[in-house]
């Protein structure tokens, strides 16, 4: 393992049960908990100290990236169902809440991301050989609609700026991270790319408190950083791919970064300073 930042594998789900099923998505619960996905459509609640694990529910399906609301419901992203599941903790209810918008049906939705007025982005990487569309946005109660329609080389993860006036998005295989404006009047304005990452397969995104885009790659098996002056950093470079093991989502668990490793049966810590304490959440 060679990176400039410590890291460690936080969770272990190799052969102790219930074993992480190359967890994809990964967020972080108001309560500190941890949550992931597996590949038979597990969803896992892990404790905040990474040390308990539990499978809370299922959307029989393979669970792609996922994200809380500001009322601390689950929504994750399925390919085999290619919709969003709502997972409410009140009641434990697992529902489909969206397979799409009129005009354009879910093909691979991959990564959701909430802006400040609770309306919720969810990339649809559509295919990996031909560009296509896009953005799709959800309003609380499910209805939508194509907020920006591409083209984009797979588009995966989300993240918004801190004040939520720009979404960036991880065009996979364009290996770039692109910024798509978000007009006063919620439309999506100009996009222009924010780093060319030549080589690097750009997967999970995240934003820390300075600006700084966080992003999981998930070939060749690294965490980079584009700072806000937009200067690409290595924040962590595993070339044995067992540490970091083809990392796709990253989200910030205090003053550390979370990674989920779709090519093993871990998730990884790696402790990137204050810089990466998430943004408070911000109520409806």
């Amino acid at each position: 393992m060679t990176g400039q930042a410590p890291a460690r594998v936080w969770c272990d789900g190799q052969l102790t049960e219930p074993r992480l099923s190359h967890p994809e998505g990964v967020a972080v619960a108001p309560d500190g908990s941890v949550w992931c996905g597996g590949e038979l459509g597990q969803i896992y609640r892990i404790s905040p100290d990474g040390d308990h694990r539990e499978v809370v529910a299922s959307t029989d399906g393979f669970c792609l990236g996922m994200a809380f609301d500001t009322a601390g419901d689950l929504f994750v992203c399925d390919l085999k169902h290619a919709a969003v599941f709502r997972l409410t903790m009140a009641t434990g209810h697992l529902e489909l809440f969206a397979d799409g918008v009129p005009g354009h049906r879910f093909r691979v939705p991959n990564y959701p991301a909430f802006d400040k007025q609770g309306r919720l982005y969810v990339s649809d990487s559509w295919d990996m050989e031909v560009a296509g569309p896009g953005i799709v946005r959800l309003l609380p109660d499910g209805t939508g609609d194509l907020w920006h329609a591409g083209p984009f080389r797979f588009a995966n993860g989300l993240a918004f700026n801190p004040d939520c006036t720009r979404l960036y998005v991880a065009e996979m295989f364009r290996n770039a991270v692109v910024e798509i404006e978000v007009r006063p009047d919620g439309s999506a304005g100009t996009r222009r790319d924010v780093a060319v990452l030549p080589g690097a397969l750009p997967d999970g995104l995240a934003v820390g408190v300075d600006g700084s885009i966080y992003v999981g790659c998930y070939q060749p098996s690294q965490v980079l950083r584009i700072t806000p002056d937009q200067v690409v950093e290595v924040v962590a470079h595993d070339p044995t791919a067992h540490l970091l093991a083809h990392p796709t989502n990253v989200a910030f668990h205090g003053d550390a970064l979370l990674t989920a490793n779709l090519g093993r049966w871990h998730l990884t810590r790696i402790d990137v300073g204050a810089r990466g304490v998430p943004l408070p959440p911000v109520p409806r």
